[in-house]
This record gives structure tokens, C-alpha cells and sequence, in this order.
């Protein structure tokens, strides 16, 4: 369980630089990375997912609301 804790927390800091530069400098680093061969969406579904995994299973943050 930890791994997936790991990877989860690695995609969504991935997924918050990726939007950030898209606010920022309307650039897409994800896209820029894989090209549009649909990998790019895969990997934007993998961090919605992982957005998710933070909010209903990660330890951490079930502490802080008094949830588990």
C-alpha cells in the first residue's frame, strides 16, 4: 500500500507543476513530453486517479479531518 501512496503522490505533484505551468505560460509539459498520441490523456487520467487515491486513502490526510 505504501508504493501506491508513493506513486499517487508522485503523479498529483506532476499533475500540479503540469497545471501550473499551463496557467502560467500556456505551456504543457505533459504533451510536450509524450507527444498527442494519447498517452498524454492516459497519463492525465492516471492523475485525476491519483487526486482520488490522495483524497479517500492517503494516511495523512485522513488524520487531518478526523475521517479514519
Amino acid at each position: 500500500m505504501k508504493i501506491i501512496n508513493i506513486v499517487a503522490a508522485l503523479l498529483v505533484i506532476i499533475g500540479a507543476l503540469n497545471w501550473g505551468l499551463v496557467g502560467f505560460f500556456g505551456f504543457d509539459l505533459v504533451q510536450f513530453l509524450v507527444g498527442g498520441t494519447g498517452i498524454d490523456r492516459l497519463v492525465y487520467i492516471l492523475v485525476g486517479l491519483s487526486g482520488l487515491w490522495q483524497i479517500f486513502f492517503f494516511p495523512g490526510i485522513k488524520k487531518c479531518c478526523n475521517c479514519g
